[in-house]
């Protein structure tokens, strides 16, 4: 069966007993791994229990057509119901859950985690289509949702948030849940307990170099900054973090800019068009975002975000360097940044 993204939390917290085996796939890594781990742990509260959890590697199930059904079907010593877990799992092992929902057999549990598939991919069709299988797709925190899962988080730790920490904390967090999760503990830390979290706060433990930097690439390609923009990627590079992740905050960040430059087309000012979106503009990044509402139409927002989702194409299926890929997509959209500033001028 397949599960709508927004039915995925009841799902999780509450699995339909029928189902027996559950994907869970998309790009957001760390919600994929947190919600595999609270499936598991719907039927066994230790994952450590040897005797009740087994892990396959997609390899072993492609290389032994048996082996998926007959860890299904075996018992655990001491009793209770069996977990199978899959992590990495691809297309390449999707016949093998097709012959296993033809010929179900034991009681086990089996969940799956694999990375970003398409709406064909024959992984996903096959749970989809099972009635004793789902799928629950894991995409990224951002807008509303992501606001919602700050406030739960820190809620679990007895905390409540400022609106203006809420605000920053939705614009420099949500590219993955465990990192998130991570980054939202530095705040449980750092408070006082029951303490209600401030933006000076949200600023002292989440305001590091690495958001910094991933800020200063959205706002430089966005204004068209060569220099700030190869400046700040070389330090996103630094610190280790991913081409896509860049990207997909880059898609993030004009995907706001459309939203408010359509708000304008209808005949909102620049600051209406921006108080209708939602997380709110960081209040450090305001003019930024006023000036490039002044540079960018919504047909060219178009074509700039075609670039981004073929550069995030790009980086994960071709042999070249991603980090070449992602800095001459970049430089191509802060080049029509460029332009548009030019243009604007003669108008």
């Amino acid at each position: 069966m397949k599960i709508a993204a927004r039915q995925v939390e009841a799902f999780v917290r509450a699995p339909n007993p029928e189902v027996r085996a559950i994907l869970v796939y998309g790009p957001d890594q760390g919600a994929i791994s947190e919600r595999a781990v609270l499936l598991c742990k719907s039927v066994v509260d230790d994952m450590r229990d040897t005797f009740r959890v087994v892990e396959l590697t997609p390899k072993r199930l492609k290389d032994d057509p048996a082996l998926l059904s007959d860890e299904a079907a075996a018992i655990a010593f001491g009793g209770g119901r069996r977990v199978i877990r899959i992590r990495g799992a691809g297309n390449d092992i999707a016949d093998r859950f097709v012959d296993f929902f033809d010929h179900p057999g034991g009681d086990a549990l089996i969940v799956v985690e694999a990375g970003e598939l398409q709406a064909r991919a024959k992984l996903r069709t096959c749970f989809e289509k099972a009635n004793i299988a789902a799928a629950l797709p894991c995409y990224v925190d951002e807008g509303v949702g992501l606001e919602s899962t700050i406030r739960q988080m820190l809620s679990e730790a007895g905390l409540t948030v400022d609106p203006a920490a809420l605000d920053y904390l939705s614009s420099n967090l949500g590219g993955d849940r465990q990192v998130t999760r991570r980054e939202l503990e530095k705040i449980v830390l750092y408070v006082e307990p029951g303490a209600r979290v401030s933006l000076q706060d949200a600023e002292a433990c989440v305001g590091d170099g690495a958001a910094t930097s991933m800020d200063d690439v959205t706002i430089a390609t966005a204004g068209g900054d060569y220099v700030t923009l190869d400046t700040a990627l070389r330090r996103c590079q630094a610190n280790g973090d991913a081409a896509v992740m860049i990207v997909r905050a880059v898609q993030r960040y004009f995907h706001r800019l459309h939203l408010a430059a359509g708000a304008m087309q209808s005949g909102m000012n620049a600051n209406a068009a921006m108080a209708t979106l939602r997380p709110p503009v960081f209040y450090k990044t305001q003019d930024a975002f006023r000036r490039q509402l002044g540079i960018w139409r919504p047909a060219t927002l178009s074509t700039a975000m075609e670039i981004l989702t073929e550069t995030e194409l790009d980086c994960k299926s071709t042999d070249l360097p991603d980090w070449a890929i992602l800095g001459r997509s970049l430089m191509r959209v802060a080049q029509a940044a460029r332009q548009g500033t030019s243009s604007g001028r003669k108008r």
